[in-house]
Order: C-alpha cells, then structure tokens, then sequence
C-alpha cells in the first residue's frame, strides 16, 4: 500500500469517525441526557447498604476489610426482618452475596475472632473454614484463570 492510499484510507476513517459522533449527538434527547442504556443496580444493593448502616461493625464499607461474622448470623438478622422493613427472603440472598466471594473468604483466617451484629466476639474461625475459603478462593481464580487462555485459531 502506497503513502496515498494510507492517505486516503485515513480520510475515510476520520470521516466514519465525525459521522458516528455527529449521530451519538442527534441521540442525545431534549434535556442533554444521552440515550444510551443505563446500567442496572442489583437490587441487593440498597439492602446490603442498610446492613451496612444498621450493622456498621459487622458489615464494614469499603475500604475496610470484611470480618469474619458468626456462625448462624442470618438467624440474628432474619430475627430483625420486619424491623428493617425488609423480605426475608431478600434478606437471605443479601447474606449469601456478601458472604460469597473473594472479599469475604479473605477475611477468614483460622483462629480470627468472628462478630456479631454488634460486633461483639462470637467465636472463631476454625481451621476448616479457613481452608474451605481458600479452596474457594483459588478455584475462582484457576476458573479465570482458564478463561483468560486465548484459544488459537484454526
């Protein structure tokens, strides 16, 4: 390929360029807010906050790491269901989110005092939970691990 066509090819890609700007900008509606799709908020979401809020010693914001929480604690919070105004059904899937994954399983080193809801001491983790949160742990990464391998091309 010659300098003029290289020149040229250029041209037309600056052109599809300002053409496809120029169409994000007609999308835009009446108010400046562009049409794209919003993303969507997990509805978990706002009551994992309001465990956070109600509970601020057992379940920490970030950047503060998770603490290892008491064995049976979902019985203590669904106990509080109708108070928090919340499903208990809802609850429980909060619970399962939150206890599940990478953050949480760090948190669980053997002998580290578990709490809790108002972060008080209740317990241990022994060392078979520190250990399945380990096997956890590393099966996630081996699972992206293996997704992360580019296939070759036939």
């Amino acid at each position: 390929m010659g300098f003029e066509q290289l020149a040229s090819l250029r041209d037309k890609l600056a052109q599809q360029a300002a053409a496809e700007k120029l169409l994000k900008n007609q999308k835009k509606t009446g108010d400046g807010i562009s049409a794209k799709k919003t993303a969507k908020v997990d509805p978990l979401v706002p009551i994992i906050g309001l465990l956070q809020k109600t509970f601020p010693l057992a379940f920490p914001k970030k950047p503060d790491p998770k603490v290892p929480l008491k064995i049976g604690i979902h019985n203590d919070i669904l106990e509080q269901a109708d108070r928090l105004e919340i499903n208990k059904n809802d609850l429980r899937a909060a619970i399962k989110v939150w206890c599940w994954g990478n953050r949480y399983w760090e948190c669980l080193v053997e002998d580290t005092v578990r709490v809790d809801l108002n972060g008080n001491p209740a317990g241990q983790v022994t060392k078979a939970d520190a250990d399945r949160a380990r096997k956890l742990k590393d099966g996630r990464r081996k699972k992206a691990e293996v997704v992360a391998v580019p296939t070759e091309s036939l």
